[in-house]
């Protein structure tokens, strides 16, 4: 899926020699941008013909793309229908992966969440397959109500084939070569569509986000269990020829560092993850089972750890100091290389965010190579929002915006 974005402040309906779908398409996010909406306005906004906004609402309300609303007076003439997106009757399973624990919700097409619940993650695909397919399962017969399931998407730490959905290389779960999308498709009857964290939650920032979202060249980087980027060019995810772009959590900082979980030492991901974090903060470097077990043991996490912090713990802070560092020149890395108009984070780094952000804008501001690449905006994105979650939404809600392939 390349899944480009329509931009609908500039566009350029088609002809009679190109697709009527683009103009469909383009009448769609125009509705998804600026409902509630009439039908003069959008003949307005698009500058053609009544008639053919009639002829192509008409055709998104047979398909159940969008439905008619409440009237609205006006100074003068007929009131107006308004047109809206239909949503809270499209259903959406979400599912994000982690090394320690999996979370799955229950949506609408707008990425509401409806109901949540977890269980600690199997590392064995047949495992987690089927404790994914018995919580949807629970989810859509307990809140589902008369909504229409349109899909399930499946957030996961690796690399990912969009081609044909097979899990390339997880270091965090241990897997190479993974089919989980067709297994997880037959065992709940509903279309998968699997992606990876950072790609998913820079689809959400476009498909979900606030109207007008950013429709220029940004990265996303997620700061979990693990660390990746997803890289957004002209509206379009860059996904690089064999689909594994992105991987900058791999990218060695310095190779005499810490054994990373992909097993190479020094990696960015290794000094900036959470695990990384909190292996700072007890005293030791983890392998991926020793680290399994101290968590299990300690019940220690990213929000106890920054709860320490503020709370006068020397450790504990100096742990998130020493992480913002190695944020800030990964960040510094990524500014050089892609000059981005702006970097997105997501993830529990980011409830700290005051407490680390001045490492970070010290480490770019030394390392980037221009006065204007220093000034990158970075922007982090609270973990109450879901990132993943809504990341996995979009992996079913996107498709259905996206502007059309023309050969």
């Amino acid at each position: 899926m390349s899944l480009r974005k329509i931009n609908v402040r500039n566009f350029t309906l088609a002809t009679r020699s190109t697709s009527r779908e683009i103009n469909r398409q383009i009448l769609l996010n125009m509705v998804r941008e600026h409902q509630p909406i009439s039908r003069a306005d959008l003949s307005r906004r698009l500058n053609i013909s009544r008639g053919r906004v009639t002829a192509l609402v008409n055709e998104l309300l047979e398909e159940g793309a969008i439905y008619e609303g409440a009237t609205v007076d006006t100074a003068r003439g007929r009131k107006p229908q308004m047109l809206h997106i239909r949503t809270r009757d499209r259903l959406v399973v979400a599912a994000d992966v982690r090394f320690s624990r999996t979370w799955v919700m229950l949506s609408d097409f707008a990425g509401t969440q409806i109901a949540v619940e977890s269980f600690p993650t199997r590392v064995n695909p047949d495992e987690l397959v089927a404790e994914l397919a018995a919580a949807t399962e629970r989810l859509l017969r307990t809140y589902g109500g008369d909504g229409d399931c349109e899909g399930f998407g499946l957030v996961v730490p690796g690399m990912v084939d969009q081609r044909n959905g097979r899990i390339l290389n997880s270091p965090q779960l241990g897997w190479r070569d993974v089919d989980i999308r067709d297994a997880l498709s037959k065992a709940t009857g509903i279309r998968v569509q699997v992606e990876n964290a950072p790609i998913a939650c820079a689809l959400a920032q476009m498909w979900l986000g606030q109207r007008g979202g950013d429709m220029g060249d940004f990265v996303y980087v997620t700061v979990g269990d693990g660390v990746g980027a997803g890289v957004v060019v002209n509206g379009q995810v860059v996904r690089g020829y064999g689909h594994t772009a992105g991987e900058f959590g791999h990218v060695p900082l310095n190779p005499l560092g810490p054994r990373c979980l992909c097993g190479a030492s020094g990696c960015w991901e290794a000094h900036t993850s959470n695990l990384a974090t909190l292996s700072r903060y007890l005293g030791r470097e983890l392998t991926q089972a020793d680290t399994r077990e101290v968590l299990d043991e300690t019940s220690l996490t990213m929000d106890e750890l920054i709860t320490r912090a503020r709370t006068g713990d020397a450790a504990a802070l100096e742990a998130l100091d020493e992480t913002g560092r190695y944020l800030g020149r990964g960040l510094a890395m990524i500014v050089n290389a892609l000059n981005p108009a702006r970097i997105f984070i997501g993830g529990e780094i980011t409830a700290g965010w005051d407490l680390v952000e001045k490492w970070v804008r010290a480490e770019i501001a030394e390392r980037a190579l221009t006065t204007a690449a220093a000034a990158t905006p970075i922007i982090p994105e609270q973990t109450v929002s879901n990132p993943r979650l809504r990341g996995a939404i979009a992996l079913v809600a996107a498709p259905v915006f996206a502007a059309p392939q023309v050969a």
